[in-house]
């Protein structure tokens, strides 16, 4: 539906605006009280107006679109200077949204490391994602612990260069 709003649809633009609001009224209600959180609602809906040129089709939408949110919400809570709390019988509701955001993360993060060659990958994966020493994957590899630094640095640059030309879809 952004797609075609964005190519001029004007239904399906505001079909697609009456869907996010049902879905960020409940965002906002979890974590403000809901005179408050229908304001936000109303401010993130213009956020995402006044900045639908800069969603990329090749990204995920709800990432871009909760993105929106939370900085909607950060700006709420510093204008009312609180914090938000969350009953605890409602608390794992957040957890649950926290691990689509995860599982989203993993597999942007996969996608990313398809386009390094095998050998970069395995180093990335192993130094950046699972946490082993530089020392450990020297060895393991027959490699010296500079050219490991090297190679892995190497592949993050690749990888950024990648995001920023926009070769990451």
């Amino acid at each position: 539906m952004m797609l075609a709003g964005l190519a001029g649809d004007s239904s399906a633009y505001r079909t697609l605006l009456g869907e996010l609001t049902r879905h960020l009224r409940g965002y906002c209600t979890r974590r403000l009280s809901p005179d408050v959180a229908e304001d936000v609602v109303q401010e993130v809906l213009i956020g995402i107006h006044t900045r639908r040129g800069t969603y990329d089709p090749g990204q995920p939408f709800t990432a871009w679109v909760y993105g929106i949110a939370r900085y909607k919400l950060i700006d709420e809570f510093r204008r009312s200077k609180r914090r938000a709390t969350v009953p605890l019988d409602d608390a794992i509701g957040l957890f649950a949204a926290d691990e689509v955001s995860a599982a989203t993360a993993k597999r942007d993060v996969e996608k990313l490391l398809t386009k390094l060659p095998e050998s970069k990958r395995k180093l990335l994966r192993a130094v950046k994602l699972e946490g082993q020493s530089v020392a450990e994957v020297a060895q393991a590899t027959s490699m010296s612990e500079s050219s490991v630094k090297v190679a892995v640095h190497r592949a993050l640059k690749s990888l950024g260069d990648d995001l920023r030309d926009g070769d990451a879809n």
